[in-house]
């Protein structure tokens, strides 16, 4: 199969190397990739925001399925073209992608389709932000109403931060004010064809810079599948997945299709378990990052031939994928000064003896090839991976290699899966 993967973080590298992995051998491009991408994929000279580009490369070429990685090109419209082409395309049309682009469009489905939620007030000027921050009281929650790069949202109970926060974000669009849903957040993956959704297996990621969650909200530092104490609330992870399933993603899709923009693609339901049940935070319209890099090392099935059924329109004949029972962790390294100011350009080594660890591999997101070796590019570098038989033994080796990589100023959580070990 001829596959090209839009995008160049970790995320798509994490796919790349689960369709890499399968008995199956792919020609696989990429666009626009990183130095690690470059490595497991053809890199292409493409803008993957660019409609008639992605379309013409993708006839020219013969490809036989387009994954969409992150959330800018469905946006865009991106998806909408290649289907008008009739290429398969894995990513909800531009339309659809709103669920993603507009939290107030999101909030106005959920509660179309009875979804739970917390509730959210729209403001377009400082005077409503104050206003609405009031009706709803601290702790304070301020949302970027369009794309942010999983940095629009702030949570404080200092009424000054929130204002700043909005005041931020309101030349840009409106922002939301939402009430403060408080417990344990946990993120799943639903692959859809507008009528149907099979779940993938929960994970948990660290919004928050620093260990204790605590510093700014950034990208996603780390995370890890499965999740273990949701036993404890639910009695096993499959009657959780089950709930959701009924009252959460397939409603929102029976919804959206029935207003004419089916969702073709990958919905990320973002959760929180309150003491009031389970209630959505926010949707994605696309793989999460860094989750998609727990999740997909446990996937047993081909990845290719469950994105294939969604973009063709046939996941009813597809089986529910299954997981291995072996658990994953991620830990991100970043650049000095994320997310606010990240250095770039600062030599990258020590990534081979990283990967020599048993059952480690390194997922690319901001990385070039320099005059000297690899260089960081960006703000979040790379993804650490580490599968193992227990949490402990999967975090022992995750922190073992991620002591081997070498970026002055780098900076990465100590904490990530330690609540599941020392539980």
């Amino acid at each position: 199969m001829r596959i090209l993967v839009l995008g160049s973080g970790a995320r798509e590298h994490a796919i790349i190397l689960a369709l890499r992995a399968e008995e199956s051998s792919h020609e696989i491009f990429a666009a626009p990739g990183n130095a690690g991408i470059a490595q497991d994929a053809t890199v292409v000279d493409l803008d993957q925001n660019d409609p008639a580009a992605v379309t013409t490369f993708a006839n020219e070429r013969g490809v036989d399925l387009v994954v969409i990685g992150p959330e800018a090109p469905l946006v865009a419209g991106v998806a909408d073209a290649l289907r008008e082409r009739g290429i398969p395309v894995f990513g909800p049309g531009k339309a659809a992608a709103q669920l993603e682009g507009s939290k107030a469009f999101a909030k106005r489905i959920m509660d179309a389709a009875g979804v739970p939620t917390g509730r959210a007030l729209r403001a377009t000027t400082l005077a409503e932000v104050e206003a609405a921050i009031d009706d709803l009281g601290a702790p304070y929650v301020v949302k970027a109403d369009g794309l942010a790069a999983g940095k629009g949202v702030i949570v404080t109970s200092d009424r000054a931060d929130a204002l700043a926060h909005a005041a931020t974000y309101l030349p840009i669009g409106p922002v939301l004010i939402e009430e403060f849903l408080d417990g344990p957040e946990v993120s799943l993956f639903f692959v859809s064809d507008g009528d149907r959704v099979l779940p993938l297996s929960p994970a948990q990621d660290y919004k928050r810079l620093g260990d204790g969650d605590a510093g700014p909200n950034t990208g996603g530092m780390g995370a890890y599948s499965p999740l273990p104490w949701l036993a404890d609330l639910f009695g096993d992870e499959d009657t959780f997945v089950h709930h959701v399933t009924v009252e959460v993603a397939e409603p929102v899709i029976r919804q959206l299709d029935a207003e004419g923009t089916p969702f073709i693609g990958l919905l990320y339901a973002g959760l929180i378990l309150t003491h009031q049940g389970i209630k959505v935070i926010e949707f994605n319209a696309r793989f999460g990052d860094p989750e998609t890099q727990v999740v997909l090392p446990r996937l047993v099935d081909p990845l290719s031939g469950l994105l294939l059924a969604a973009a063709s329109g046939t996941l009813e004949t597809h089986p529910r994928p299954s997981f291995s029972d072996e658990v994953a962790v991620t830990v991100v390294l970043a650049s000095e000064g994320y997310p606010e100011a990240p250095v770039t350009g600062r030599a990258l080594s020590g990534l081979d003896a990283a990967a020599s660890v048993p059952d480690v591999h390194i997922a690319h997101a901001a990385t070039a090839v320099g005059a000297d070796g690899l260089v960081a590019t960006g703000g979040r570098v790379l993804n650490v991976v580490a599968v193992g038989s227990s949490f402990g033994e999967a975090r022992d080796r995750v922190y073992r290699a991620i002591d081997e990589i070498v970026l002055d100023g780098s900076q990465h959580r100590t904490d990530i899966a330690a609540r599941v070990v020392e539980g």
